[in-house]
């Protein structure tokens, strides 16, 4: 059994526990009809043989795990894969994806009980998890079976490393556990091995090798067919404040493009409503797609608040500009806009992509912007260019070409672990 040492702690915070995902259930971020999952019990038996353990926390992270699943499964015939994230999108999308020889469940809550009965039933010969969320508990409790770890693909932004740099006993013993630390970019390498990770090493970003998010093809081309070919742009991921940049842009836009379409899709699908009733007190047509409401001719902004579809929204504008990066919030994924061939713009805090951010801005793929009011600068200049748009995108699928080699070698680093 795993230990359980601090299994009073676990049951005091069990009341916050629920409380927080109730309301996960209400944002549809999870499943209640899996919830057995989230406590440590299986819904699935565990694969005969040899199966190693891959965690992805959400959606960007499952579609490079997927990759990488893969890569192994392909690489050994006798192995099984156990797949596991965090969120009700993430497990839609890794159920269309699931390789053969491979099941998902949901990360088991980072209480002992829970871990124990996660562990004592999947027992894994190999343990990865993709990028930097850790679960102290299990990522513990993981090592003291001896599990061989690996952290792959992993990133600490400057303000995390900052952050921990004040916590250097903690951190130094959580990378203690991880048996091979294969980070993002060679400055991720250099501020992993400060921290204390040994063994750490760059092959390349796995989200190169990642495939486009996947999209309903019916859904887009019902989709593109309304919009026909009138000019739009995606603010993709917007985190609480940055609506009212995105309002400003558009209205200071719609003079120069009058039939300017503005795709708005929140992180928070949650807000979409009222995202939609504060553009409405601008004056501003709203369709929202939560509501079924269509796009018409009329309409200037959608408000595309669907859990899961960013695939989708993604393919309908080639100008993408991505959330989290106006306001402070670390910004998201840029690659996952430049694999469906969009031109891409970011604001200034991109921390927890930095590393990636200025590769892509030196080769032409990203526009980095400072404010809210050079949004709407750079949006007018690619707008009224299509070259400057198609020359952006093709920038950033040469990024991507390298996708093969990097997946390639990380697998080749991986095995000896997997195998044993």
């Amino acid at each position: 059994m795993a230990s359980r040492g601090r299994e009073w702690g676990g049951r005091l915070l069990a009341p916050l526990v629920a409380l927080r995902m109730r309301k996960r259930v209400e944002q549809d971020m999870e499943d209640p009809a899996r919830f057995g999952e989230r406590q440590g019990y299986p819904s699935r038996p565990r694969p005969p043989g040899r199966m190693f353990w891959i965690h992805a926390a959400g959606e960007g992270e499952a579609m490079s795990a997927l990759t990488l699943i893969t890569g192994l499964l392909e690489a050994d015939e006798a192995l099984s894969a156990l797949l596991t994230s965090e969120t009700a999108a993430s497990a839609r999308l890794i159920q269309e994806h699931l390789p053969k020889r491979s099941v998902h469940q949901y990360l088991p809550y980072d209480q002992d009980i829970a871990i124990d009965n996660f562990l004592d039933h999947w027992h894994p010969d190999g343990a990865i998890w993709v990028e930097s969320e850790f679960w102290p508990n299990l990522v513990t409790a993981t090592r003291a079976l001896d599990i061989p770890m690996l952290l792959i693909n992993a990133r600490i932004s400057e303000d995390s490393f900052r952050g921990w740099r004040r916590a250097p006993d903690m951190i130094r013993d959580m990378l203690a556990c991880f048996d091979l630390c294969i980070a993002q970019s060679l400055p991720d390498v250099g501020r992993l091995a400060t921290l204390g990770a040994h063994n750490a090493a760059c092959v390349g970003n796995l989200k190169a090798a990642a495939p486009p998010l996947p999209a309903d093809e019916r859904v887009l081309e019902r989709l593109l067919r309304s919009i026909g070919g009138r000019p739009a742009w995606l603010a993709a991921g917007i985190d609480a404040g940055e609506e009212s940049a995105v309002a400003r842009a558009h209205i200071r836009l719609r003079e120069d493009v009058p039939d300017l379409l503005t795709i708005v899709a929140p992180r928070d699908t949650g807000r979409g409503e009222a995202i939609s009733e504060s553009y409405r007190r601008q004056r501003l047509n709203v369709a929202r797609r939560s509501g079924l409401e269509p796009i018409r001719p009329e309409s200037e902004v959608y408000v595309a608040d669907t859990v899961g579809d960013m695939g989708l929204f993604y393919r309908l504008a080639r100008i993408v500009f991505i959330g989290g990066s106006l306001a402070d919030y670390g910004g998201h994924n840029p690659l996952e806009a430049s694999s469906l061939d969009s031109a891409v713009i970011c604001g200034p805090h991109m921390e927890d992509h930095d590393d990636l951010v200025r590769e892509l801005v030196g080769k032409g793929a990203v526009h980095e912007i400072d404010n809210a009011q050079a949004l709407g600068d750079a949006l007018l200049a690619l707008l009224g260019d299509r070259a400057a748009v198609a020359r952006s995108a093709e920038a950033g699928l040469a990024y991507i070409a390298d996708g093969p080699r990097v997946l390639e070698s990380m697998v080749r680093e991986i095995m000896p672990y997997v195998r044993g």
